[in-house]
C-alpha cells in the first residue's frame, strides 16, 4: 500500500452529497434530469437545476423545492457562452451565500427529435450540426467551465455526462445522433486523463431505452417487441439511469474515472440471431432449445 493511501477499513464512502453543490444541466423534462435532480437532492446536495425553458424548471422542478429540497432553477440555454456564463455566475453565488462547496455535474441536456431519424445519405449539415451543439458541444462546454472552476478552487469533484447506446454501437438511420454520443465517450475519457491529477473524476453512462416522455415520440408501448430486443425484457425507467448516474458522481465511485456505464438492461448483449428467449435462432432442435430453457 502507498504511502498516504486509506486503509479499506477506514473507508466508509456513501451516497451523501451534503454540502456538494451539483449542477445538472437539462433538468427540467420531466424525464432522467429531473429524477436525477431530485434523487441528488435527496442525497444532500445542493442542486443548480438547469433548462432552457422557465416553464419546464416550473413544472418538474419547482415541486420539489416545494418538498423542502435544496433546488436552484437556472433558465439558461447551455448551448451557448451566455447561458453558461449565467449558470456558473449562480454558481458562485450559491457557493458564497449556501457555504457548500462546487462539486459535481451532471450533462443530460441534448436528444433528438423524431424528425432527425433519416438515412445518412440525407443527413444535411444543419442537421450534423444541430444534433453535435445539442448532444456533443454543449456537454463539452458546460464540462468545461465547472472543471476550470474546480480547478482555479482546488477542489475535488466529479462530471457525469450521458452518452447513449447508440454512441456505443451502430446507430442506423441516426447517424448523426450517434457519432456526437460516442463523442461523448471519447470526451470523458481525455478530460479524466487531463483532470485526475486535479481530483476530479470524469464519467458517463450510455443509457438504453428508457421510458421517458421524450422517447414515448418516437417508441411505441410494445412489451413483445421490448422482450425480443431487450435481455432482461423490458425497457429501463428514468429512476434506473439516474441511480447509475449518481453512482458515478458520489464517493461510492472514488477510483472509476474515464468510464462509460452501460445502462441498457442488455439490449447492446443481444446477438442478431438470438431469440427472445436468449437462445440462438439457428438451433433447429427444439428439445435441444428446451434443455437450454429448463436449466435457467
Amino acid at each position: 500500500m502507498q504511502a498516504g493511501t486509506p486503509s479499506v477499513a477506514s473507508l466508509a464512502p456513501t451516497l451523501d452529497l451534503s454540502g456538494r453543490i451539483v449542477v445538472v444541466s437539462g433538468a427540467g423534462g420531466g424525464g432522467i434530469g429531473t429524477t436525477v435532480t431530485a434523487m441528488a437532492a435527496r442525497a444532500g446536495a445542493t442542486v443548480i437545476a438547469v433548462s432552457r425553458r422557465r416553464e419546464n424548471l416550473d413544472e418538474h422542478v419547482g415541486p420539489l423545492a416545494e418538498q423542502g429540497l435544496s433546488v436552484i432553477t437556472v433558465a439558461a440555454d447551455a448551448s451557448t457562452d451566455a447561458g453558461i456564463a449565467t449558470v456558473m455566475d449562480r454558481v458562485r453565488s450559491t457557493v458564497e451565500t449556501s457555504g457548500a462547496r462546487l462539486y459535481g455535474l451532471v450533462n443530460i441536456a441534448g436528444g433528438a427529435a423524431p424528425a432527425t431519424w433519416m438515412a445518412s445519405t440525407r443527413v444535411s449539415r444543419d442537421d450534423w450540426r444541430a444534433l453535435f451543439t445539442a448532444n456533443l458541444e454543449t456537454a463539452f462546454f458546460m464540462s468545461q467551465a465547472v472543471a476550470a472552476e474546480l480547478v482555479d478552487r482546488g477542489s475535488p469533484g466529479s462530471i457525469v455526462s450521458v452518452s447513449s447506446i447508440s454512441g456505443m454501437n451502430t446507430a442506423p438511420f441516426h447517424i448523426a445522433y450517434g457519432t456526437a454520443k460516442a463523442g461523448v465517450v471519447a470526451m470523458t475519457r481525455t478530460m479524466a486523463v487531463e483532470l485526475a491529477t486535479s481530483g476530479i473524476r470524469v464519467n458517463a453512462v450510455a443509457p438504453g431505452v428508457t421510458d421517458t416522455a421524450a422517447s414515448r415520440d418516437y417508441v411505441d408501448p410494445d412489451p413483445d417487441r421490448d422482450r425480443t430486443a431487450i435481455a432482461m425484457g423490458r425497457r429501463g425507467q428514468p429512476e434506473e439511469q439516474a441511480g447509475a448516474i449518481l453512482f458515478l458522481l458520489s464517493d461510492l465511485a472514488a477510483y472509476v474515472t474515464g468510464q462509460t456505464l452501460l445502462v441498457d438492461g442488455g439490449i447492446n448483449l443481444r446477438w442478431s440471431h438470438v431469440g427472445g428467449d436468449n437462445t440462438s435462432l439457428f438451433l433447429k432442435d427444439d428439445t435441444f432449445r428446451e434443455s437450454i430453457r429448463s436449466l435457467q
